[in-house]
């Protein structure tokens, strides 16, 4: 209730707040794109409704979340629910398959997938956590990928009050996670408020059947989040403070904060490389035309790798990035085996060889 008063007061206050400083500066409104280009790219064949999020498994199958509907977001086709489609890496002109969902409880007409996770247990059963957001809600769902069917079943859908405006998910179990709440506030006025007042409210959460809790909080709009390949690290990406914060994890699951990087673009979803433990960051270089779509000035697109990020001096390098001409609002970047598949919020998909 209290943070309701100080918002509304706030909200009552506030006028030309776009032309503030700080504003601008949130929202790298005035930034341009230097071009970084790549050799050998070219846009995946299928995907036309965004690729917000994807996971590439030991194997080299990638598993991407397309159709996002979100209030705020731009989409493409208000019309068709989102699913979830498959990308062989191993393949030399790979193509995406749009996975068949199983399940007598689950609900594909409302299906809108954002964030997504992988967890693959000892008999090497993979589990698909996917952030959803039915009727402009929030849950979890959960699903077995079933790889010679290439389909999903779903087994479960998860909802608690501390998961309400989720953004992002990493999985620490079939039914372990935790996640990005972008938003203190539900309701979409207030949320327009938050973020254009710069409130710091929204947080992390630790997901279990048998305790859920608040991890870390005090974010500018808490974005992407991962883990390190050994487990003892969490990831979060701020994205309207430009940072990306490195958390160590403990047995009972709370995290400390050990630093934080600072970048001149927005962070959006974090990749971990398994094998060098590099991160790779999906980034909007103007956030401004992200959040205000307008066709005349679409967002561009960019890539950043991160390697040595537990270091005293981590190497930051820009891999790719583009005005928007190719690709719109790059929301994640993975690699495989010297290839690079980038996705968007709304938009297409770019696969590279690097």
């Amino acid at each position: 209730m209290a943070k309701l008063m100080v918002l509304t007061l706030l909200g009552l206050a506030m006028t030309g707040f776009r032309d503030h400083p700080s504003y601008q500066k949130r929202f790298a409104a005035s930034r341009e794109v230097e071009p970084v280009g790549l050799p050998n790219c070219n846009l995946v064949k299928g995907i036309e409704t965004g690729s917000e999020d994807l996971e590439i498994l030991p194997n080299g199958l990638a598993l991407i979340s397309s159709g996002l509907k979100y209030p705020g977001n731009k989409n493409f086709d208000s019309n068709t629910p989102g699913n979830i489609l498959l990308m062989d890496l191993n393949e030399e002109d790979p193509a995406v398959l749009e996975l068949s969902i199983s399940g007598s409880k689950f609900n594909m007409s409302s299906f809108y997938p954002h964030g997504i996770s992988t967890f693959t247990d000892e008999d090497n059963t993979v589990y698909l956590l996917v952030v959803n957001h039915p009727d402009a809600k929030s849950t979890v769902e959960l699903f077995k990928f079933q790889k010679e069917e290439k389909s999903l079943l779903h087994l479960k859908t998860i909802r608690h009050e501390l998961l309400h405006s989720l953004n992002d998910i990493v999985a620490v179990g079939p039914e372990h996670f935790y996640a990005t709440n972008d938003h203190y506030f539900v309701d979409p006025y207030l949320r327009s408020l938050e973020v254009n007042l710069g409130l710091s409210w929204s947080y992390v959460v630790y997901y279990s059947p048998n305790e859920v809790k608040v991890v870390a909080d005090g974010f500018d709009f808490a974005n992407g989040i991962n883990i390190s390949p050994d487990g003892k690290y969490v990831y979060i990406s701020e994205l309207l403070s430009h940072k990306i914060h490195v958390y160590e994890k403990h047995a009972n699951w709370t995290l400390t904060s050990l630093k934080s990087l600072a970048f001149d673009t927005l962070v959006d979803n974090i990749s971990v490389d398994p094998v060098t433990g590099d991160l790779w960051v999906g980034c909007h270089p103007n956030g401004m035309r992200i959040f205000f779509y307008n066709p005349e000035r679409i967002p561009g697109s960019e890539v950043i790798q991160i390697q040595d990020i537990l270091s005293e001096e981590p190497k930051v390098t820009v891999v790719y990035a583009e005005n928007g001409t190719v690709l719109q609002a790059s929301s994640v970047a993975s690699v495989y085996q010297g290839k690079l598949l980038i996705g968007s919020v709304y938009h297409k998909a770019l696969y590279c060889k690097l």
